[in-house]
């Protein structure tokens, strides 16, 4: 990329080296780029040729008039300045010009004189040629009249009311028209997915099928542990599958499924008395001897009350414990019957 600037600060006289004065007398004043004062149109270029076609040229307007002059780029090398595109002020309006053999076309045109101050700067890349003022693009065309050209410099009559300052001029790459231009690290399919060009391209590590289940594709696919059946009950599939520790029976009491499954110890029949299941009808009875100790317990006949039942008396069955003859109903302190 080549570049090219000039800020004229310096001794008053010839351009320099710098410069191809190609018609006309250019000379420096107070440190500014004068036309000079003869009339006519005048030409000067850039000594130092850009790289590209693709180019762009600008100019600080230090003070201005009702002349034309203007700032070219993509233009010829040569002597004269025969081809190119022109970006000029004529006191009324800024016009954008191609030229082909010397022969100017207007491309377009944004009305307003140039003031001092005004930055004008043109830009060539491709087939899009833009004319600026003070940054804002003014006009801005598609035009192919002029495809090659490395040449940049300024058109201007020659007056003493016109001065210029701080020319510069610069290679632009193809297709990125500022300083912020980006550059994709991924593209699109047709799609919408994001394609594998570009280092920060991605895969997808797993996909959805048509039911919303994540397939196995990709090493972060994820399979189901466990799976329920059409009445919701959980199915044996995968390592964390459940099955069911015990079974009910239609009646409700705990059947005999697997080794956590639990057995009744205890039934009770319709009237809430103990039945016979499970060995739960236990009644005992202590005796005591006739000292009033006690002796050792027996396990005899049947417990009929549910639990947390009070025991009421039946006919010819006392209430509570009745002492038998020569038998005490329960030891007192000092071992005899209350």
């Amino acid at each position: 990329m080549t570049t090219f600037t000039d800020n004229f600060n310096r001794g008053d006289g010839a351009p320099g080296a710098n410069w191809v004065d190609s018609s006309g007398l250019w000379t420096i004043v107070s440190q500014q780029l004068s036309s000079g004062t003869a009339g006519g149109t005048i030409i000067i270029r850039a000594a130092t040729a850009m790289a590209t076609n693709d180019n762009s040229a600008q100019v600080a307007i230090a003070a201005t008039g009702a002349v034309s002059h203007g700032v070219f780029c993509r233009a010829n090398t040569g002597s004269g300045f025969t081809s190119g595109y022109l970006w000029r002020n004529d006191g009324t309006s800024w016009v954008l010009f191609s030229n082909v053999g010397s022969s100017f076309t207007s491309l377009g045109s944004f009305a307003g004189a140039a003031v001092a101050g005004d930055v004008a700067k043109i830009t060539a890349v491709g087939s899009t040629i833009t004319g600026y003022v003070n940054g804002v693009a003014r006009v801005t065309v598609t035009n192919t009249a002029v495809t090659t050209g490395t040449g940049v410099g300024l058109r201007a009559e020659s007056s003493n009311v016109l001065r210029f300052d701080d020319f510069a001029a610069a290679d632009v790459t193809s297709g990125t028209t500022g300083d912020a231009s980006l550059t994709a690290t991924a593209t699109l399919s047709a799609s919408g997915l994001r394609s594998t060009s570009g280092d920060a391209a991605l895969t997808a590590t797993a996909v959805l099928t048509a039911s919303g289940l994540r397939a196995t594709t990709g090493d972060a696919s994820l399979t189901a542990t466990a799976s329920l059946a059409a009445s919701g009950v959980r199915g044996t599939a995968g390592d964390t599958a459940l099955t069911a520790t015990a079974a009910l029976t239609a009646a409700g009491a705990v059947g005999r499924r697997l080794d956590t499954a639990l057995a009744a110890t205890a039934a009770l029949t319709a009237s809430g008395a103990t039945g016979t299941a499970s060995g739960g009808q236990i009644i005992i009875t202590v005796g005591l001897h006739a000292s009033g100790q006690v002796d050792g317990a027996v396990v005899r006949g049947t417990a009929h009350a549910a639990a947390g039942a009070t025991p009421r008396a039946q006919r010819g069955d006392p209430r509570g414990p009745q002492a038998h003859r020569g038998e005490p109903t329960a030891p007192t302190a000092r071992g005899g019957a209350q």
